[in-house]
């Protein structure tokens, strides 16, 4: 008779060791996240590092790997002149893209506006490389919504040139 009384006490001691404390409110934590931080501290340097080279001709390779038109996701060379895109070719072939799939992204300011853009809006993720000479992105990944499929894009910046 003693054994289910012990037995029971037992349990039912587990059980108030494993409840919550009803009488206390949860906890919350008002959370930034760490990326945001640390990438618009870093977006703030590279962009005024990229500003101080004051170069306005140039041309870049780029790269967009997205849930997009495959003609998006070819390879480009975009050129810049007085800061103002004057032509964008694919890289294979060297005709001419079409200047509309790459409008958003055909200055290196326009990308860094991509990035404040994914800070302002509060990107579920975002991961950003830069030049350590220059400031320009590299390597810009950006998952809007982590509960939404093929919102993400990857844009590679490479090989950009001083041009005359």
């Amino acid at each position: 008779m003693r054994l289910p009384i012990a037995i029971s006490g037992i349990l039912v001691a587990s059980l108030g060791l494993n409840a919550p404390v009803m009488s206390m409110p949860p906890i919350q934590v008002a959370q930034t996240p760490a990326y945001t931080t640390f990438n618009l501290e870093q977006f703030k340097i590279n962009y005024q590092l990229w500003r101080r080279q004051r170069i306005s001709n140039y041309r870049y390779e780029f790269t967009r790997s997205c849930n997009c038109l495959p003609k998006a996701t070819e390879p480009v060379i975009i050129e810049v002149r007085n800061r103002v895109k004057t032509s964008i070719t694919y890289k294979e072939t060297g005709q001419p893209a079409d200047a509309e799939l790459f409008q958003q992204y055909n200055t290196i300011p326009k990308l860094f506006n991509i990035i404040k853009d994914a800070l302002t809006r509060k990107a579920a993720n975002l991961t950003v490389q830069y030049d350590p000479i220059l400031g320009y992105p590299t390597q810009i990944n950006i998952d809007y919504d982590s509960q939404i499929a093929d919102d993400e894009i990857f844009l590679t910046i490479t090989n950009l040139q001083e041009i005359n």
